[in-house]
């Protein structure tokens, strides 16, 4: 009995076991590589040789990059933010059965699931200053058009919105999830005390609602820092640089100028910054 006992614990182990092998080696061991080439000189032909903490020091004094750091955290602001309140709200109305489900909710989840090269292509001719559609409406409503993705001010503000369209989708659907996870015995509890929907929602539903929050917002921002395709096919990092970001400054310097020891220590950077957001917003959530 105590022989079935011990292989009644291990055998779970043994089945999960291979995907932790292929995990470990295919995520661990390249985030082991990059810290390790972030202390080298590698440029992808010649042979590593170790500088320490040099391209550290140099990113230090680099402005692009600086730029590139500050420009990630404000389109993760700009994007983030607005698209899980906007997901909250469509989950919460069509959650409420005021809109028909069936064709709207597939509707607002469908950019999510379109490659981002397609939505870049789609979103170029929407903000292309000739004939595009933007400038198209503002053409007929005598108002001044703009060059969208050429004005240093506003760029970076129309990859965000783009991203709120795409992304909006898919937190309308986790909040969908997380709403159907809570008990309407407590709406009836607050129904009987004479409670108005503003005050149910923001004193029942937003509390309960806080697990599946934490999780979009470290899922979110992890997918923001992550931001590279449509920057590299819409902008180019430009106009003046307002539009790169770190991930478009990682392939700049490996992949364009192969300083691959420069580019892991903009990885690792990166990655930093990512673990340390995270573990502030698991901390801000609480044991919950």
């Amino acid at each position: 009995m105590k022989g079935m006992k011990r292989r009644a614990k291990i055998a779970p182990y043994c089945f999960i076991a291979p995907f932790f092998i292929i995990f470990s080696y295919f995520y661990f061991v390249p985030v082991f590589k990059v810290i390790m080439d972030s202390f080298t000189d590698y440029d992808m032909f010649t042979k590593r040789n170790f500088v320490g903490l040099k391209n550290y020091m140099e990113l230090m004094k680099d402005e692009i990059f600086i730029i590139s750091v500050g420009n990630t955290f404000f389109y993760t602001v700009c994007m983030l933010f607005p698209a899980l309140i906007i997901g909250l709200l469509l989950a919460c109305l069509i959650g409420s059965s005021l809109v028909k489900t069936k064709y709207t909710r597939m509707a607002i989840f469908i950019p999510h699931v379109i490659s981002m090269v397609a939505i870049s292509m789609i979103w170029l001719y929407i903000y292309e200053p000739g004939s595009g559609v933007l400038n198209q409406m503002l053409r007929n409503l005598h108002m001044r058009e703009r060059k969208w993705l050429f004005e240093p001010q506003i760029a970076l503000l129309c990859l965000a919105v783009m991203g709120i369209w795409k992304s909006v989708g898919y937190y309308m659907v986790v909040f969908l999830s997380g709403l159907k996870g809570i008990s309407q015995q407590y709406y009836e509890a607050a129904q009987i005390d004479g409670s108005g929907p503003v005050n149910t929602f923001f004193h029942i539903t937003l509390p309960l609602l806080k697990p599946t929050t934490t999780f979009l917002l470290i899922t979110g921002i992890i997918s923001s820092f992550n931001v590279f395709e449509q920057v590299n096919i819409m902008t180019k990092g430009g106009p003046l640089n307002r539009t790169t970001t770190m991930v478009h400054q990682i392939y700049i310097a490996g992949f364009t100028e192969y300083k691959l020891g420069y580019a892991s220590a903009m990885s690792v950077v990166l990655l930093l910054i990512v673990i340390g957001i995270s573990a502030l917003n698991f901390g801000l959530a609480g044991k919950e």
